[in-house]
């Protein structure tokens, strides 16, 4: 009998960060520090909102952009918030962040294109580039460089191939950010070169320090910008499953054609909450968002803190919830760290390798969990490395 599995899905490898979670899982007392959810739980006010539209009996399909409100609140929201301007025709409701990625790039991508994926970054990004039929091309990020492109880095891979720049931050795994004065940088390369830009800013409201900077809020660039963004990371509503595309009208339309076939809408129950994240926002100047986010940049103080006092370097986050630090001098690389710590000590890591090849001598640690986890989780850290030689 043949085999009816096409050769991408045979080569496509499994997700390195569900490996070590889903063992994890079958440990007693295992600790992780795996998955990046938050530990909050959806604030009360966006949960109300979904209950009420289920006893308004608003249980059918929403049409396919998404609710007409909710989209008219996204673009004021980004407009208030980042200084970024769309049109809510032009703003798609999608499921979650990660169907916006594989929209924006199954609509663009011919064989051959060449598409730009900063290494380390999103797992997804290089295996949808390839299932969308282009051919992802890394972009060596490092920590000596605060994770951040730069003009030079664009040049040096940029072919008459060259299609699109994936634009990931603040970045999962690293926490790095790009400033306004660092995005105006590579600007004139991206206009030069007439590459799109598909920017991931899933972890916006979670920056330290400075504020987010969106690209598409500078010169002309929303005109050449797919903003991808949702409400799972900065309004604890991961299953909620519930994102969105803001995009320039020709991809849009592009967008929303492959998203009418192959998702339909995005569920309403998760429409009406997140019309219900934004109003109470507004209303309260996202109050709850600005806890969460202040109590996410304690937990990676401690975090850095703790890793750099027991000899493994790392940088200090700019934003997102993840600390990737390096474990060269345990003599390991990313991959048997991880894995001998979990057997050993019962703590879930996440090889930077699932991230790219840029990885190799780190690991991603997430601190969207509990003081009293981070604590115990870090104590273990520290016991694994003195079993190895490593003083702390």
């Amino acid at each position: 009998m043949r085999s009816f599995v096409s050769q991408k899905a045979r080569e496509l490898q499994p997700s390195g960060i569900r490996k070590f979670f889903d063992i994890a899982q079958e440990m007693e007392d295992a600790i992780s520090l795996g998955v990046g959810e938050p530990d909050f739980i959806t604030p009360w006010g966006i949960r109300e909102g979904a209950i009420q539209s289920i006893k308004k009996g608003y249980t059918q399909y929403t049409g396919n952009r998404g609710l007409p409100k909710l989209r008219e609140l996204i673009c004021r929201y980004l407009h208030d918030r980042f200084g970024v301007c769309y049109e809510p025709d032009n703003v798609l409701v999608t499921v979650g962040a990660s169907e916006g990625i594989d929209l924006a790039l199954r609509a663009i991508c011919e064989p051959g294109d060449e598409v730009l994926v900063p290494d380390p970054g999103y797992v997804s990004y290089a295996p949808l580039v390839s299932m969308a039929g282009g051919t992802p091309v890394a972009l060596d990020c490092v920590a000596e460089n605060e994770f951040i492109l730069t003009p030079e880095m664009l040049e040096s891979v940029i072919t008459p191939k060259t299609k699109a720049l994936i634009l990931a931050f603040p970045n999962n795994p690293t926490g790095g950010i790009m400033t306004k004065e660092q995005l105006e940088a590579i600007i004139p390369v991206i206009e030069k070169n007439d590459i799109l830009v598909i920017s991931d800013e899933i972890y916006a409201e979670l920056t330290y320090g400075k504020r987010h900077c969106s690209i598409a809020s500078l010169g002309d660039m929303v005109k050449r910008t797919v903003l991808i963004s949702g409400f799972s990371k900065a309004f604890a509503m991961t299953g909620w499953r519930v994102g969105y595309v803001a995009a320039p009208p020709e991809v849009d339309e592009a967008m929303f054609k492959i998203h009418q076939y192959s998702i339909l809408c995005a569920p309403g129950l998760s429409q009406h909450a997140a019309i219900s994240a934004l109003e109470d926002g507004f209303s309260d100047g996202f109050t709850e968002v600005e806890d969460m986010h202040h109590e996410y940049e304690r937990r990676a103080r401690f975090m850095v803190n703790s890793f750099n006092d027991m000899g493994l370097k790392c940088f200090q986050p700019r934003g997102a919830f993840y600390v990737f630090p390096s474990v060269e001098v345990s003599g390991m690389d990313g991959e048997k760290f991880a894995g001998e710590l979990l057997m050993s000590k019962k703590v879930a890591v996440v090889p930077g390798t699932a991230f790219g090849a840029a990885g190799k001598n780190h690991v991603r640690c997430s601190y969207a969990t509990s003081m009293e986890q981070l604590i115990e989780a870090v104590d273990r850290i520290e016991a694994f490395l003195k079993e190895h030689g490593v003083r702390t």
